[in-house]
C-alpha cells in the first residue's frame, strides 16, 4: 500500500454537472490531487445512479458530461486514477462481502432512508412505501468505493459525511471478523472544505438537481447570466444597505472570489449597491473563471471515443489495485481455491515432515535406539532398544512411510505400535491436552507428502 495520503472522491451520474457540484466536490479535489503527496483516485458514481434515475439516456448522457466535467476543469489523469465506478466489477463483489458485516441498525439510520421513512409517515403511507433496496444499501456500496481502494481522505459534503462514518465502522466491522491482526482496510476520514462544503441554489436551499434551483456550470455564458438573474434576494432596493452574511447571493460570490474580492463585494452590499448590478457581479466573476474550461468540455464532448479510452485507460490503473485486493479479502472470508487450499496443505505437512527427524544412537549396551524430535526439538518419541542398527533403521523407515501407524494413549504419554509390536514410547506431558498436540505433531511429521 502507497504511504502517500490516498485521496478518493466520486460524483453521481444523474444529471449535468452544476456549480454546487464543481465548487463542493469537483474543484477542490482536482487542487488536492496536484499534491506531490496524495495519491488521487476519482470515479463517476454511475452505480449510484442507478438508485435514484431509470431512465438510462440521462444516465448515459450525465456519464459523458461529468466525465467532460472532471478533465476540462484540469485534472491530471496521468497524476490520478479517473475511473468508471461499473467499469471495476471488484467494487459489486466487494459490496456484498461488506453487506454480510453490515449492520441492519446501522442501515436504519442512514439520513436518506429516515427521510423516506418520515415523508412516508407523514403522508399516512407505509413506512417504507417506495423505498428500494439500492436506496436502503447506498452506505454499503459508498463504503466499498472507499474501502476498495483503502482511502485516507474522502472530500465530501456535510450531508454525507455520515456515509464516510459508515464506511468506517463497517470497515472496522470486517476487520475485526476476519482480520486476525491484519487491518485489511484503512479507515477514512472525511474531507469538508468549510467555505463551499454546500453551496445554496436559486432558491437559497443546498444547490441540487432534485430542487431544480441549480446554476449550470459549463452550458452558454446566456444560460447561466439567466440562472444568476434568478437568484432569490430580498425586497431592498439600489440604496439600501443589504445584509451579506444572509445573502445567497454573496456566499455563492464568496466561494470563487479573493479574500480581497470578497471585502470589496461585502463593502459594496452595506453601501447599497443593487441586486441587479450584484448578479452582474457573480456572473462577471463565474464566468471569468470558467470560460476556458467551458471551451475545453464543449470540445471533449465532441470526442465521445476518447473520452472512453481515458476512462478503460484509468480503470485499468485502478483494478490493478482493486483485483488482487478483492482476491486477499476473498480468502480472509474463506471463499478460496480448492486446488490452493490442497496445495497449501501439502506444503505445511511437506514442512512439518521435513521439521521433524529422526535422530539415532546407540546405547552403552550395544543395542541401537533413535529418538523423533519435533521442529522445536521436543522429543515425541523415544524407541524400544533393537539388537542391532538395520532393525532400528527399518521401523524407522516403516514410520516415514505412514505404514499402519497405531498411536495408543496410556495416561499423560501414549505409545506407538508396528504390527502389534510396540516400537517407542513418548514422555509424559503436562496434562492431556499437551499430550493430545504432540499425538497430532507426531501424525503431521509422520503423514507421507503426496508430490
Amino acid at each position: 500500500m502507497t504511504n502517500r495520503t490516498r485521496i478518493l472522491t466520486g460524483i453521481t451520474t444523474t444529471g449535468t454537472p452544476h456549480l454546487g457540484n464543481y465548487a463542493g466536490a469537483i474543484r477542490p479535489a482536482i487542487v488536492a490531487s496536484r499534491d506531490t503527496n496524495a495519491d488521487s483516485f476519482y470515479f463517476l458514481a454511475d452505480y449510484h445512479a442507478l438508485i435514484k434515475c431509470d431512465d438510462p439516456l440521462r444516465i448515459q448522457r450525465s456519464r459523458l458530461e461529468i466525465a467532460a466535467t472532471w478533465l476540462a476543469g484540469g485534472l491530471d489523469v496521468d497524476r490520478v486514477t479517473f475511473y468508471r465506478q461499473s467499469d471495476i466489477p471488484e467494487i459489486p463483489e466487494l459490496t456484498w462481502l461488506l453487506t454480510c458485516v453490515a449492520a441492519k441498525g446501522l442501515l436504519n439510520r442512514a439520513h436518506a432512508y429516515k427521510a423516506s421513512v418520515d415523508k412516508n409517515v407523514e403522508a399516512g403511507e407505509d413506512p417504507d412505501a417506495g423505498v428500494t433496496m439500492g436506496l436502503y444499501s447506498y452506505p454499503v456500496l459508498m463504503a466499498a468505493d472507499i474501502l476498495m481502494f483503502n482511502a485516507h481522505k474522502v472530500p465530501v459534503g456535510r450531508d454525507q459525511i455520515q456515509h464516510v462514518e459508515m464506511a468506517r465502522d463497517i470497515g472496522q466491522r470486517f476487520n475485526h471478523l476476519f482480520g486476525q491482526g491484519k487491518e485489511f482496510f484503512t479507515l477514512p476520514e472525511a474531507q469538508i472544505e468549510e467555505s463551499v462544503a454546500t453551496l445554496p441554489g436559486l432558491d437559497g436551499r443546498k444547490m441540487s438537481k432534485s430542487y431544480d434551483n441549480t446554476i449550470p456550470l459549463f452550458s452558454s455564458a446566456k444560460d447561466m447570466k439567466d440562472a444568476i438573474s434568478r437568484i432569490v434576494t430580498d425586497s431592498r432596493a439600489p440604496g439600501e444597505a443589504k445584509d451579506p452574511d444572509n445573502s445567497h447571493l454573496f456566499t455563492l460570490f464568496q466561494a470563487f472570489a479573493t479574500p480581497a474580492q470578497v471585502d470589496e463585494f461585502r463593502s459594496d452590499l452595506l453601501q447599497g449597491l443593487g441586486w441587479g448590478e450584484a448578479k452582474s457581479r457573480l456572473f462577471q466573476l463565474l464566468d471569468g473563471q470558467l470560460g476556458e474550461s467551458r471551451e475545453r468540455y464543449h470540445q471533449l464532448i465532441e470526442r465521445p471515443a476518447d473520452l472512453e479510452d481515458i476512462l478503460q485507460h484509468g480503470a485499468k490503473k485502478a483494478r490493478a489495485v482493486a483485483t488482487p485486493f478483492l482476491n486477499e479479502l476473498r480468502e480472509a472470508v474463506g471463499l478460496r481455491s480448492f486446488v490452493n487450499q490442497a496445495q497449501a496443505a501439502a506444503t505445511t505437512k511437506k514442512k512439518a515432515a521435513k521439521a521433524a527427524r529422526f535422530v539415532s544412537f546407540r546405547e552403552d549396551d550395544g543395542s541401537f535406539r533413535f529418538r523423533l524430535l519435533a521442529a522445536d526439538g521436543e522429543q515425541l518419541l523415544l524407541s524400544r532398544n533393537f539388537a542391532d542398527g538395520k532393525a532400528a533403521g527399518q521401523v524407522t523407515k516403516q514410520l516415514q512411510s505412514g505404514q499402519a501407524l497405531d498411536v495408543r494413549s496410556e495416561g499423560l504419554a501414549f505409545s506407538v505400535w508396528l504390527e502389534g509390536e510396540c516400537v517407542g514410547d513418548s514422555p509424559a506431558f503436562a496434562d492431556t491436552a499437551a499430550r493430545d498436540a504432540a499425538v497430532e505433531a507426531l501424525r503431521i511429521a509422520l503423514t507421507p507428502v503426496q508430490e
